[in-house]
């Protein structure tokens, strides 16, 4: 019997993938080369917008910009093994590219978590401090919570990742499409109990208290909302808030309800279809729910694009 990330017992594991049908994992195929194109075409889109439109180089849209980019890496690292595992019957991954995708997929995820409550907390100085907006809102202060938020989620990724004591001695095949954490740990054969509680923890500080943030951030948003008077200013407070409420209720709603409960002892199928949800969907709704009102973004794609601008 073998630690985690010293395992020599376990080479390999066997992806269980979201069905054994030939015929299913076709249609499958078809559904998540759509997906995934859309997802990476409009992300890389707006990430093109916002690096040459000079119109766009405001904290609200640098941020957007990292939204894009960690869309584009999370839906990597999963759905073009997805693709090519469609046409296997055994799909199998190297036990090193497993735990790089583990951790590549935490990392991200986690990353995601801290980046929406940066951009609550940039939507809030924005409706309530307009005047001071430019100046709390500096170029420099956005780059340093764009480093904090990714130090931060390293740490937290890297940390627990490589201190966990998990014993792999033997059952290789995981219930899932890609190397989820927690379908991994299922084949433990060693005490998981301490290595739960950690995730548990991670949870609270990345998904929990962001979130929390998140809720206090927009109450006090919409107590100052309810001081406007104009219907003007209640519709520029409601497109600038409504995109990014939409991306938080998607998000941790899903996210929330898959770690944040008592954990059972199997990987169910329920658990693999949230899994493409967040993993899959969530990236590629993205760049849809944030540009398909946003006139900024229109007028940037535009320009770009050599139309006139509509007013």
């Amino acid at each position: 019997m073998e630690k985690w990330g010293n395992a020599t017992t376990v080479t390999e594991f066997v992806l269980v993938g979201l069905s054994k049908n030939s015929k299913v994992r076709a249609g499958l195929f078809v559904l998540f080369l759509v997906i995934y194109l859309i997802a990476v075409a409009g992300n890389g889109l707006i990430l093109l917008l916002i690096i040459v439109d000079s119109h766009l180089h405001t904290p609200m849209y640098f941020f957007l910009s990292n939204l894009s980019f960690i869309d584009i890496s999370y839906i990597t690292t999963s759905v073009p093994q997805m693709l090519l595992h469609c046409f296997m019957d055994r799909p199998t991954i190297p036990l090193g590219s497993c735990f790089a995708q583990m951790f590549t997929s935490l990392l991200l995820a986690l990353v995601e978590c801290l980046l929406l409550a940066v951009m609550a907390y940039d939507r809030f100085v924005a409706i309530c401090y307009p005047l001071r907006y430019n100046l709390i809102m500096s170029r420099n202060l956005c780059i340093q919570l764009a480093a904090c938020m990714w130090i931060s989620a390293f740490l937290l990724t890297i940390i627990p990742f490589f201190t966990m004591q998990v014993t792999l001695c033997g059952p290789n095949v995981v219930n899932h499409f890609k190397c989820e954490l927690q379908a991994v740990l299922k084949l433990a054969c060693s005490d998981t109990h301490t290595n739960e509680i950690t995730m548990i923890i991670i949870s609270v500080f990345t998904l929990a208290f962001p979130f929390f943030f998140i809720l206090v951030t927009y109450g006090r948003i919409g107590f100052t909302v309810l001081r406007f008077h104009s219907a003007q200013d209640w519709n520029k407070a409601l497109s600038t808030c409504g995109s990014h409420l939409t991306v938080v209720s998607i998000y941790y709603g899903t996210i929330l309800a898959m770690y944040l409960r008592p954990q059972a002892k199997t990987f169910s199928d329920r658990e693999k279809v949230v899994a493409v949800f967040y993993g899959a969907v969530i990236p590629m709704l993205n760049p849809i729910i944030y540009s398909l009102r946003n006139r900024e973004v229109k007028g940037a794609f535009c320009r770009l694009s050599g139309k006139k601008v509509e007013e």
